[in-house]
């Protein structure tokens, strides 16, 4: 093979991934809810595809998708032991999904924070087969394939991934009935107003701090109406008077980037059923936020 050949092989290798690439991040974004992460897996699956004889892969989409989803995987497994040193409750780095409101998949399932939280919940072999199989609609019999098991074990491990989240979370809301509640909340959170905070949160509602430490940051989740309620009425008059806000898209939904002198300090999401505000989510690690904010500005 010429050194012409060559370049035009490695062309064509760039052109079929970089097509594949919306969905492989989707991929290993969901598996990992890091999307730092994700693009390292991309790169490694790039350099795969690249040393792989790509003459005898007959179909590279599935090819690349499999590797993406072994990588996340293995990765997944060694984070648990990396988020044991993690300080205070952990969240998923939240992405904007405006370009691609279901990034990358056939549907838009298992992306919104609340959703990829509990999903962390499983262990990442089910968590993957819950994805590709609800966000992605492959057929069992592929997964099988792509998480080397048999097709009875994936059928089981989707449903048990199911029946999981369906204990943890009530019936989400419209986008609409998700924004007009959260004004309400934003509103009274901002002035420390405890009776429309407690009318407006579930009783057993929780507030989540992901802040890997830093000062401001509550390293234990509030659980409970009126817990919840007094810990944001009594952290109003030191946060709010000095923070600007703006509502962003995060994960498909409406959430809240809060700023101070220029600088983001927390994006709050809150997971809303029909019954009020179910999880309040602070993300205030500087490091989840600083990506979120660079692809805003993109």
């Amino acid at each position: 093979m010429g050194a012409g050949d060559d370049t035009n092989s490695l062309d064509e290798a760039a052109r079929v991934f970089l097509a594949a690439r919306p969905r492989l991040f989707g991929i290993a974004y969901r598996v990992l809810g890091s999307a730092v992460e994700a693009e390292d897996i991309l790169q490694e699956a790039w350099l795969r595809w690249q040393n792989t004889d790509r003459a005898a892969v007959r179909e590279p989409a599935a090819f690349l998708a499999t590797a993406t989803a072994r990588l996340a995987i293995n990765v997944a497994q060694s984070a648990r032991v990396r988020r044991e040193s993690y300080v205070g409750p952990w969240l998923p780095e939240p992405v904007d999904t405006r370009a691609d409101p279901q990034l990358g998949a056939e549907r838009a399932e298992a992306i919104d924070l609340a959703v990829l939280f509990l999903l962390e919940k499983l262990n990442p072999v089910e968590r993957a087969a819950y994805i590709l199989r609800e966000a992605f609609d492959y057929p069992y019999q592929q997964i099988a394939e792509m998480l080397e098991t048999s097709e009875a074990n994936t059928r089981q491990l989707v449903s048990r991934a199911r029946k999981r989240l369906s204990a943890e979370r009530r019936e989400p809301v419209s986008p609409a009935a998700h924004r007009r509640l959260m004004e309400v909340f934003l509103a009274a959170a901002q002035t420390g107003d405890l009776s429309v905070l407690e009318d407006v949160l579930t009783a057993g509602v929780v507030s989540y701090s992901d802040g890997n430490g830093i000062r401001g940051a509550s390293r234990i989740p509030v659980v409970g109406r009126l817990r919840v309620s007094r810990y944001l009425a009594a952290f109003a008059p030191r946060f709010w008077p000095q923070s600007d806000v703006r509502w962003v898209d995060a994960n498909g939904r409406p959430a809240v980037l809060v700023s101070a002198d220029g600088n983001a300090v927390a994006l709050l999401s809150v997971e809303v059923s029909a019954r009020g505000v179910e999880r309040i989510m602070w993300v205030m690690n500087p490091a989840k936020l600083k990506p979120y904010v660079a692809s805003l500005a993109d």
